[in-house]
């Protein structure tokens, strides 16, 4: 930025997508997302404008100077309670920050996370956020305002807009993938993951690493529970819990921890959920093709 003298990040849509009603949607979402949010932990929105004689919008977004959660996990995982902690925390505080403002992000993963050389942790991209009270945006590709597999609440599977406890989940898986180095659930496919999701607990935490608090055991599969009414009510319940462990009673667990419910209800929803996937994923490159169809006349 020539007029402050410092570095900025411009977000810019792919050539493929300039002019595109949906996109110039979801910009326009975007930046009235950053005008609201102004908070340490949140990668501040500095200006917006327009390029091209208008036809593309961009915005100019604060520059982090540091590592994505991502790179730092496959560097350092698991990592130790402390660190994860406070890592988590930090993103509590961000979050409790955006669900008062009306914001659910809705895409948690450790590639939309920053960590500062000092340790500060800022929470970017707002891309499919939804904004409280907003109208719902349309998505020239379909399959694209769904989140990332591995980091999916149950709901978001099966089709639901998802709400503040949907981030919470995300920040369980999270919070369980920096404590083990692992994510809760694999499958050949992204549809095997999701459909797990729907009809397994999450395998506890001392089933992959047993040097850890029973509390801290507790506090992720909370988070984690596929029912969002049995999930923490907030952000701010999660972070208590998380720096008073000693206060936080340990659950009976379920025998079926871990293991999938095959009950004829649950088998019947799994189904119904991949048929769904499915049908998505074949619309998405149908819209596609459609799409670059318009685009070569």
């Amino acid at each position: 930025d020539r007029a402050s003298g410092r570095l900025v990040v411009l977000k810019i849509p792919f050539t493929s997508l300039i002019g595109d009603p949906a996109t110039y949607s979801r910009y326009q979402r975007e930046l009235e997302i950053g005008k609201r949010l102004h908070h340490p932990n949140i990668q501040e929105l500095l200006d917006e404008g327009r390029l091209d004689g208008g036809v593309a919008p961009y915005l100019v977004l604060e520059y982090v100077d540091g590592t994505l959660l991502r790179e730092y996990l496959r560097a350092h995982a698991p990592l130790p309670v402390d660190e994860a902690v406070n890592i988590t925390v930090q993103l509590a505080d961000a979050l409790q920050y955006c669900h008062q403002h009306g914001v659910v992000h809705r895409d948690l993963k450790p590639e939309n996370i920053l960590i500062e050389p000092e340790g500060t942790v800022k929470l970017v991209d707002f891309g499919i956020a939804l904004l409280q009270g907003a109208r719902r945006l349309t998505f020239r590709r379909l399959t694209s305002g769904f989140g990332t597999p591995d980091y999916m609440a149950p709901e978001q599977v099966q089709g639901d807009r998802g709400d503040a406890r949907t981030d919470m989940y995300a920040v369980g898986v999270m919070l369980y993938e920096m404590l083990t180095g692992d994510v809760p659930y694999h499958g050949d496919s992204p549809l095997a993951i999701m459909s797990q999701r729907v009809t397994s607990d999450a395998p506890l935490l001392s089933s992959k690493r047993s040097d850890l608090p029973p509390q801290l055991e507790a506090v992720v599969w909370r988070a984690l529970r596929r029912e969002p009414a049995e999930r923490y009510a907030s952000m701010a319940d999660l972070r208590h819990d998380l720096t008073h462990l000693d206060e936080v009673n340990i659950p009976e667990y379920p025998a079926a921890s871990g293991r999938a419910v095959v009950s004829r209800e649950h088998m019947l929803n799994a189904g119904v959920v991949i048929a769904a996937l499915v049908l998505l994923a074949v619309l998405g490159m149908v819209a596609e093709l459609v799409h670059r169809a318009q685009v070569a006349r």
